[in-house]
């Protein structure tokens, strides 16, 4: 039997799937001005970053207890011995 892994999903937070905005464009012309949205804008990409990895992670750590499940429950004994 292969376990639904439905369940996975359902872990992620459901707002990850909107994405990260980007930053807002600056109002002004000066230099300061665009060194702030550059700073603005790294910061949401490591955000945008950090979101995948820990997808990955929640996702591999559930296959993992699922398949660890499934391996628990098709052991079988016979007369006390496995």
């Amino acid at each position: 039997m292969i376990p639904s892994s439905a369940g996975c999903a359902g872990l992620l937070p459901a707002e990850w799937k909107q994405g990260v905005a980007g930053a807002e464009l600056p109002g002004g012309d000066s230099v300061g001005d665009w060194v702030a949205f550059g700073d603005a804008q790294t910061g949401k990409l490591d955000q945008a970053n950090e979101r995948t990895k820990a997808s990955i992670g929640i996702v591999e750590r559930c296959e993992a207890r699922d398949a660890a499940a499934v391996k628990r429950a098709t052991k079988r004994k016979f007369l006390g011995i496995l």
